[in-house]
């Protein structure tokens, strides 16, 4: 018999907010309540307890207002069930269905209940089949024919939640929180959608934390660290970080997943302008590469090689002003990389055209450019263009040249600039 992980909803959003611990969101709802008009009061960590249990009760108004403003979440949506919906279920009336099924992930729903195990027990053996090709389908379809299909495929899988239960629905949601997962990393690394990735990370880890897998709650809490690290609020994007390694150590983490999470850190400094930092966090990860670990990585963790921590040394290398030493490493990472990465070829060709504008050179920063156009021609990529965006800018000082001139002739050619807006 399985045992229940109690108010997962309430966690994931907590934890997601950055609260790692429930004596940290106490404390943050009780420094909250005069803010917003409630005067003085306190919230224990027992009660924190008691609304992460199984069975939480209806919190009071006050609570109420607390919970919304901190996590900007409607209350039902944080797995509490009202009292009315408690009566109408009791009388035998149907419980209200999910709303906004317009939105293309459907993020911030509740994660709908089990009420009868409707579907065989092999539904998450074969929901995951699907999430498994979308895995392998993300390297190279467009990401604008593969997301709808991936949101969809989320859709599905809440509405099977709610006729799934024992190891089927554990198997389901694991599934779930993969998919999710994907989704986000389409939203943010592909289609540059931020807030949209954000929202999808939320009801990753609320599938994660139904699926009790820590290593997935780990990747997801990584992964939504990219989201503050890029806007530059590193102090976020630390907190997200540190609650990813506590997730990581209950996994346990393979020597991989480990470095991947320093290198995640790396670029987050890299992009707070702390280089020097992320720096230290690479050498961390080669370390923890070089020494190895007993445990093996899960299947589904297929973006990260050594290959691609060299890429994001080479990244960190031009930020901190070393020249000489990121052309190395990302000619190195470049050389190494399959043939079958195109959207991580089109960022280390990117940052190669980088390391040659800083080094005064056009001509080669020009040719790394354009190569990583034919990519992208290929495989889209919208971190990738981002890139080459930032080249052609640090390139403006040869703007008369001709092989500026000819990089603009590419870079605002019809067919570039149509994929670049409809993508």
């Amino acid at each position: 018999m399985t045992q229940s992980s109690g108010n997962t909803r309430l966690k994931a959003a907590r934890q997601h907010a950055g609260y790692a611990s429930q004596q940290a969101f106490a404390n943050a709802l009780t420094q909250a309540a005069p803010r917003i008009g409630l005067g003085s009061m306190e919230v224990s960590v027992r009660q924190i307890r008691r609304w992460e249990s199984p069975a939480p009760p209806w919190p009071r108004a006050d609570h109420q207002r607390l919970l919304v403003h901190l996590l900007q979440m409607p209350v039902e949506q944080l797995g509490f069930t009202p009292p009315w919906q408690v009566s109408e279920r009791a009388a035998g009336q149907a419980a209200p269905a999910g709303r906004d099924t317009s939105t293309p992930v459907p993020a911030g729903l509740p994660l709908p209940q089990p009420t009868a195990a409707v579907q065989p027990p092999t539904i998450g053996a074969d929901y995951t089949t699907i999430t498994v090709a979308h895995r392998r389908l993300y390297w190279s379809v467009q990401p604008a024919h593969l997301h709808p299909t991936v949101a969809e495929h989320t859709r599905l899988g809440l509405h099977l939640l709610a006729e799934t239960t024992g190891v089927a629905r554990r198997v389901l949601a694991t599934a779930l929180a993969e998919s999710l997962l994907l989704a986000g990393r389409i939203e943010f690394f592909d289609l540059r959608q931020p807030d949209e990735a954000d929202a999808t990370y939320v009801r990753a880890l609320q599938a994660a934390g139904e699926a009790n897998d820590p290593l997935l709650g780990a990747a997801i809490l990584a992964h939504a660290a990219f989201i503050p690290g890029w806007a530059q609020r590193r102090d976020e994007a630390a907190e997200r970080l540190r609650a990813a390694r506590t997730y990581a150590r209950r996994g346990p983490a393979s020597a991989e997943f480990l470095a991947w999470i320093d290198a995640v850190e790396a670029e987050c400094d890299t992009r707070c302008g702390h280089p020097k930092d992320a720096l230290r966090a690479i050498a961390h990860a080669e370390s923890v590469l070089t020494t190895g670990s007993e445990h093996h990585s899960p299947e589904w963790f297929t973006w990260f090689s050594p290959v691609r921590l060299a890429a994001f040394k080479g990244n960190t290398q031009l930020k901190a002003g070393r020249h000489a030493q990121a052309h190395d490493t990302l000619s190195a990472a470049l050389e190494a990389l399959p043939a079958d990465e195109g959207k991580q070829r089109t960022v280390i060709l990117g940052d190669l055209a980088a390391v040659e504008v800083a080094r005064k050179h056009p001509d080669e920063a020009c040719a790394h450019a354009q190569a990583a156009l034919d990519q992208l021609g290929i495989t889209w990529y919208a971190t990738g263009m981002e890139r080459i965006r930032d080249v052609r800018q640090g390139l403006q000082p040869w703007a008369d040249t001709d092989c500026v001139r000819q990089l603009d002739d590419r870079l605002y050619g019809w067919q570039t600039t149509l994929s670049a807006l409809r993508r």
